[in-house]
């Protein structure tokens, strides 16, 4: 049985470094959920183990978000928010760091996949409008997405999933990741702003987009995230404190619940679900602590700072971050919360390396083809591979500098 998980386990693992099984049009959600009903279908998993092996808080919290960043995009907030980063008076470098700044803080907040997905068409659309070309904007909108949703435990789907494995504190989270994320949007607008200095103009195309704003579904959002920030000070565990805000988020005159469900990512939860069960299986196994014993045993530790940098690098830009983290989480159980605050802040800002680094700069450069414009992927390797080099010294000094990491 041994062996039918791990080639189960290598097989799913492949289609998350392809994105697809060769031949089939399955994505990495697929992927990962025939994994899972193929383990359960001959026996290697149990109903019972493929339950306890999903983490549920990890899902709820997600649900939660995903409703309330719904709730944002159709107040309209989103676009509001580039259409006034587009038509700033101001010229390409400061316009830039605004672009910067902006998605920072959103997807510190919000999570990066969904501010991206809901940027992207307009902030082309914008700056064509200007005759100011998209692309290297395009590339600090996702660098810096990257970077921002770093600095919480909530800006993305790894740091959620590291957060609830080690149940973390939110501001504790904050204060050891957020210094550096910041850092790391100063390096995203510095490395943009060199490599593309003097080719910043096209030929102006179409003319300025003016979104419309409810403002009281806006301030109805504004207040939830309010509110959920004062829960996660509070002792209520996380996960409640999310679903109880997502309830309420339900809650809409102009919105039928069918609207507001229908925008949840369900195959994000579903590609969840299926990689609990898969890399539980193969935990199960012994294989993956015997793999960091052997690595222990050669100098060669994942608490070490530069180990684990390779590991975050290595994982994020082959089969994806929230799949290394996962059997991260599972090769490691016990990691002290200096490692998982370390394995958040490296991974994330890993994915910045290549163009399918993260699902948001795939996103990213989806989203732009819709409307005609393209980013390819030496393009953006051209600024991503420094500013992630950067990123990720930076960060090393300062989780070693205090003491989240040992010294190497």
């Amino acid at each position: 049985m041994t062996l039918l998980v791990v080639i189960v386990f290598v097989a799913v693992y492949a289609g998350m470094a392809l994105g697809r099984w060769p031949g089939l049009g399955l994505d990495r959600t697929g992927i990962a959920l025939i994994g899972g009903i193929g383990l359960g279908l001959a026996g290697a998993v149990t109903p019972e183990a493929a339950l306890a092996a999903i983490d549920f808080p990890t899902l709820f919290v997600l649900f939660g978000l995903m409703i309330l960043s719904a709730r944002f995009a159709e107040s309209g907030f989103y676009d509001w928010c580039v259409a006034r980063v587009a038509a700033a008076r101001a010229g390409p470098a400061a316009l830039l760091g605004l672009t910067v700044a902006v998605t920072g803080v959103l997807a510190a907040v919000l999570s990066n996949d969904v501010v991206v997905f809901a940027m992207t068409p307009l902030l082309c659309l914008g700056l064509r409008a200007r005759g100011l070309d998209p692309r290297p904007f395009l590339i600090a909108l996702a660098g810096a997405a990257n970077a921002g949703s770093a600095a919480t435990m909530i800006g993305n789907p790894q740091n959620i999933l590291i957060g609830q494995s080690g149940r973390l504190d939110f501001f504790d989270f904050l204060l050891a990741c957020g210094p550096p994320a910041l850092l790391s949007l100063v390096v995203v607008h510095v490395t943009v702003l060199l490599v593309w200095r003097g080719r910043w103009t096209i030929r102006p195309e179409g003319g300025p987009v003016a979104p419309r704003v409810d403002r009281a579904e806006l301030a109805w959002a504004g207040a939830a995230t309010v509110a959920l920030l004062a829960l996660f000070a509070s002792p209520l565990p996380q996960a409640e404190s999310v679903l109880i805000i997502g309830g309420l988020m339900l809650l809409s005159r102009n919105l039928a619940t069918r609207t507001i469900l229908g925008l949840v990512d369900w195959s994000l939860l579903v590609l969840f679900a299926g990689l609990f069960v898969v890399t539980a299986a193969f935990s199960e196994t012994g294989l993956p602590a015997l793999a960091v014993g052997w690595l222990a045993q050669r100098g060669l530790p994942l608490a070490d700072p530069l180990v684990l940098a390779a590991v975050a690098v290595g994982g994020s830009n082959t089969v994806g971050n929230v799949p290394a983290v996962m059997l991260f989480l599972r090769a490691v159980p016990d990691a002290a919360p200096g490692l998982l605050y370390g394995l958040a802040l490296l991974s994330t800002l890993a994915g910045n390396l290549l163009l399918v680094g993260s699902l948001a700069n795939i996103i990213v450069a989806e989203r732009a083809a819709v409307v005609g414009v393209r980013l390819s992927f030496r393009t953006h390797a051209a600024c991503g591979v420094p500013m992630t080099l950067v990123s990720l010294v930076l960060a090393l000094l300062w989780l070693v500098g205090l003491g989240y990491l040992p010294w190497p």
